[in-house]
């Protein structure tokens, strides 16, 4: 029996520990996405296997180092969680006061891209190289005009003036997409473009705007294109791949080889794949640029049937976890920021991987998460982060 003077170590109780803060129901830890983030960072860690595959034996890429591309895809995707991170620290409502500083600084880095800064990449001149950094402007262009376009379209729904946004506030709206499409376009990168104008698209049908809009644009789209067509904007490449997209026969050797290799690879992969690092298409190097526009042909070939459709259905998962914040947040401006992200994830990895089977002209963009290259892996994190952030304020009861 304890005396007098001895004394006892106060129980640990749990309402008060560190631990019970962490895991209690209004704590960031428990509102977070976790199905979200794990699957974004499944798919990220599987790039780095597939990015590795495809460089390690080639030597006028990692110059010798076969680790070179894993290690840098693995501090990309290390990078984009410290910007997820920051992003829902910072919160999308912070953000949102920010716009018009993250919107102007992201039209600056694309105008950059038309100055002696600017590189062309792949036949692409849609970066800006300072000394050993590259980096795609267009990239983050995606996001700003997510969070531009939803701050204006929602500013006076979420205010309790408006249920809809009017036809001046969606004109605004279009004009700040507008502006560095444009620039883009005079690059040209005509990927992002399409990939832009499917974000403003979605971005316009979650935010309750006059079927006319859709409409209209749709209209001004197929216009837009044949006028592009016809006013030689496209450099040659370009024009060679939608060649190449309505007759894959078209010059096997030159402007269909790309294509008809990726669909070799994919369809000797069968159901369970040749094995990682066992490919004979990625070891024998007959696909270019594997690591970035056309990964999805490792996994097709070395993981086969079930690898690659691993791959699709953490797409999916994301997509689902996407549409079910936008689902329940009670903010138009939330709504708004996860659509135009669902739109661009979805477009995009569906352009990647059908350009891959032979369903979509070659375009050159990124598969989310799994192709290498920072630019893109830091703002679908962003993206990611913006996401994390809508769920996280979102009232206890949605």
């Amino acid at each position: 029996m304890a005396g007098a003077n001895s004394f006892s170590v106060p129980r640990y109780t749990p309402e008060k520990g560190a631990w019970s803060r962490l895991t209690a129901r209004d704590s960031m830890v428990r509102r977070l996405d976790w199905p979200l983030l794990f699957s974004a960072l499944a798919l990220s860690l599987l790039g780095c296997l597939l990015v590795w595959s495809a460089t390690r034996n080639r030597t006028e890429l990692n110059q010798g180092d076969p680790y070179s591309f894993l290690f840098r895809h693995a501090l990309n995707t290390g990078i984009g969680l410290v910007l997820m991170t920051g992003t829902v620290w910072l919160g999308h409502r912070t953000l949102r006061g920010a716009v018009p500083v993250l919107y102007g600084l992201s039209v600056v880095l694309v105008l950059l891209v038309l100055t002696p800064l600017g590189a062309t990449i792949n036949g692409a001149h849609a970066w800006i190289k300072l000394g050993g950094l590259s980096l795609q402007p267009s990239e983050f262009v995606k996001v700003t005009i997510i969070l531009g376009m939803a701050m204006l379209l929602a500013a006076k729904v979420d205010a309790g003036d408006q249920l809809h946004p009017d036809h001046r506030t969606v004109a605004k709206s279009l004009g700040i997409a507008v502006l560095p499409m444009a620039i883009v376009m005079l690059m040209p990168d005509l990927g992002s473009v399409m990939v832009m104008v499917v974000i403003v698209l979605g971005v316009l049908l979650a935010s309750g705007a006059s079927n006319r809009w859709i409409f209209g644009l749709l209209g001004a789209g197929v216009a837009g294109a044949v006028a592009v067509a016809a006013l030689g904007v496209l450099d040659e490449y370009q024009i060679n791949r939608f060649a190449a997209f309505a007759n894959p026969d078209l010059d096997p050797a030159g402007v269909g080889y790309n294509t008809n290799q990726a669909r070799i690879a994919i369809g000797s992969g069968g159901l369970y794949g040749e094995g990682l690092f066992n490919g004979h298409q990625t070891t024998g190097q007959f696909v270019p640029e594997q690591q970035t526009d056309f990964i999805f042909t490792v996994a097709g070939e070395e993981l086969g049937f079930i690898g690659a459709g691993a791959i699709l259905a953490l797409l999916g998962v994301i997509l689902w976890r996407a549409c079910r914040i936008a689902r329940e947040t009670t903010e138009l401006y939330g709504t708004v920021v996860a659509a135009g992200i669902i739109a661009w994830f979805a477009f995009q990895a569906f352009e990647n991987v059908g350009m891959t089977l032979g369903i979509m002209p070659v375009a050159g963009l990124p598969l989310p998460f799994v192709s290498y290259g920072g630019s893109s892996m830091f703002a679908v994190w962003v993206a990611v982060g913006l996401l994390q952030s809508i769920r996280v304020q979102r009232p206890l009861s949605a």
